[in-house]
């Protein structure tokens, strides 16, 4: 018996002791890799850098009519950075009239910031000045390749609706048939400037059309996102808006790392100096939580913000104060004279009550915070949640069954090895 307990507990301690090496190292074994938690965890806005701006919409509309209008701006802000290229960007609607919108690892801040809040209004427009159909009539906008004598060159196709193909068609009709070249420019302008010019030749129908020009790729991508992403329905004003540097953010990330480590070294010491055996068990246990957390983090894509690991140091504490609750509730059934496994079967019973009341409110606190918060302190009800859930799942069950492995490999004879 006390050889197969130890087998198992050498066995459980092996692996949580190779699970915390390619956390902090990771595993590199030729085609076999497995990257280490922090290049496996994406990082928030306050660690990776990047850019961070909120609008306010310029309406008087109140109620339905200014929620309809909203939702239809996040739409529209949600495929510009979609367009972007930016990864998991945060676009959230704050209060009744402001958008958020996070971007995280941008390269060019401000020009992302301008792609975003420009109102992109498209117009066709003839040489006396009249507005042939606007962005609204365009149903497709992306970036093509055309041949040319210097090679490919990058285009702006467009497909037009239905009422937009038969403007369209109507307005090339009457300027093909014109005798001065100035008279059959059309002018496409955005923003109240001239974005390209082209010439009129004969009738385009079918409801599509390019715009060319001597765009480079970028910018034919950048035009053909706005064109996609069609007009605002109401002006947007920036409010606010910061750029984050990433070496500020990660100066803050190897701090925290930092001071958590040495915080939870701490707390090692502190439980094995006052409980003995079951406190070495707890900072086994403790570990295998920690795995847990940044295993649940990577499998839900969740991204690491200061915030968060201010509600992951939250949670460790949650997951001692269960343990320290366990372990005096073992002391006080050890000290009336129960045996190690009865004390270790009645501390945990009497000690249950008491530390699902603590972990469930603080759990119900932070489903609260991750629906009603928005940007960090949502970031911070995530990552509280999984720290409880986690902590929940090593305290009660890890950490029971350890122990009572360890009184199979110490016999249970010696009460003073559990701190009594």
């Amino acid at each position: 018996m006390k050889s197969k307990s130890w087998i198992i507990f050498i066995l459980v301690v092996a692996i949580i002791s190779l699970g915390s090496y390619t956390a902090i190292k990771g595993i590199d074994m030729g085609k076999f890799k497995i990257k280490n938690a922090k290049e496996s965890i994406d990082l928030g806005l306050d660690l990776a850098g990047g850019v961070y701006v909120v609008l306010e919409a310029q309406t008087d509309a109140q109620g339905a009519e200014l929620q309809k209008i909203m939702e239809q701006t996040k739409a529209i802000m949600t495929e510009r950075v979609d367009g972007l290229g930016v990864s998991e960007p945060n676009i959230v609607i704050e209060g009744n009239k402001r958008i958020r919108i996070e971007l995280a690892g941008v390269d060019e801040p401000q020009e992302a910031i301008d792609t975003i809040g420009k109102t992109a209004q498209l117009q066709f427009i003839d040489p006396d000045g009249e507005v042939v159909l606007t962005g609204k009539n365009v149903k497709k906008s992306e970036v093509m390749f055309e041949s040319a004598d210097s090679g490919d060159r990058p285009v702006v196709a467009l497909e037009f609706d239905k009422e937009g193909a038969k403007k369209f068609e109507e307005a090339t009709k009457r300027l093909s048939e014109k005798t001065a070249e100035e008279e059959k420019i059309l002018y496409i302008v955005l923003d109240d400037q001239a974005i390209s010019y082209p010439m009129v030749h004969e009738t385009i129908s079918g409801g599509s059309a390019t715009i060319t020009g001597q765009f480079t790729v970028d910018e034919a991508s950048n035009l053909a996102t706005l064109i996609r992403a069609g007009a605002l329905p109401v002006d947007m004003e920036e409010i606010q808006s910061a750029v984050i540097g990433p070496t500020l953010g990660l100066q803050a990330l190897d701090k925290s790392l930092l001071a958590g480590l040495v915080a939870i070294i701490f707390i090692f010491i502190f439980l094995i100096v006052l409980y003995r055996l079951p406190g070495f068990v707890a900072s086994i246990t403790l570990t295998a939580y920690i795995l847990l957390v940044l295993l649940g983090m990577k499998v839900l894509d969740v991204k690491l913000t200061l915030p968060g690991i201010a509600g992951l140091v939250l949670s460790i504490g949650m997951a001692v104060d269960a343990n320290i609750l366990i372990f005096e509730r073992i002391k006080e059934e050890l000290q009336v004279g129960k045996t190690v496994r009865l004390s270790i079967d009645s501390g945990f019973k009497r000690a249950l009550t008491s530390v699902l009341d603590s972990n469930i409110t603080t759990l119900i606190a932070g489903a609260v915070l991750y629906y009603f918060g928005e940007g960090p302190i949502k970031g911070f009800g995530v990552t509280l949640i999984l720290g409880i859930v986690a902590s929940m799942i090593t305290a009660v069950f890890i950490t029971k069954y350890l122990l009572k492995l360890t009184v199979g490999m110490t016999g249970g004879e010696n009460t003073k090895l559990y701190g009594a």
